[in-house]
């Protein structure tokens, strides 16, 4: 079963050489020979996988494409793997913008919009940001910049304490 992380999982009848990035780091070439629909999922049947001991091996891998296949975007929209790295300056409240980290990852399942996981290079700090067109002031990939404009006091929400702050916590107690 496959949980397909693409606004276009059609384009999976005419991509048939995949890569699977395992769990392990390593990377494996792939040939699909069939796919179908398993409620939100979809099951693909690769070549010279015919068991499910063979399948299993494959568990938890992301399957990839190259990107030269890789499908034209709408303005505003941009592939996970190209807003990993970005740069992430973000205002709130209408204050001016300031440089808030790096997107270190993305992640899905959260709600509705994916959530950024941005890191501060400096204090280690990590937010979780959702990337919601609302909240995109600009998104310029080819200057690797994403620049946000919050709610005032979002970027404090649930946010874990720096080494500084669990230090000035230890102290009170």
């Amino acid at each position: 079963m496959v949980e397909p992380l693409t606004d276009f999982p059609e384009k999976f009848e005419e991509r048939r050489r995949l890569t699977a990035l395992l769990a392990d780091g390593s990377r494996c070439e792939l040939e699909l020979d069939h796919l179908w629909p398993h409620g939100r999922r979809l099951v693909f049947k690769f070549s010279g996988v015919d068991s499910i001991s063979e399948a299993e091996s494959l568990a938890g891998a992301e399957l990839q494409i190259r990107l030269e296949q890789r499908a034209e975007l709408k303005p505003g929209a941009a592939y996970v793997g190209d807003l990993i790295g970005c740069r992430v300056c973000a205002s709130q409240g209408g204050a001016a913008a300031e440089d808030i980290g790096s997107v270190t990852e993305v992640m899905f399942g959260a709600g509705s919009a994916p959530l950024l996981i941005i890191r501060d290079p400096f204090s280690g700090r990590e937010r979780m940001v959702p990337f919601a067109e609302e909240y995109i002031g600009r998104l310029d990939l080819g200057q690797r910049l994403i620049e946000l404009k919050l709610p005032q006091g979002m970027l404090d929400l649930d946010a874990p304490l720096s080494q500084e702050e669990k230090d000035e916590q230890h102290r009170k107690h």
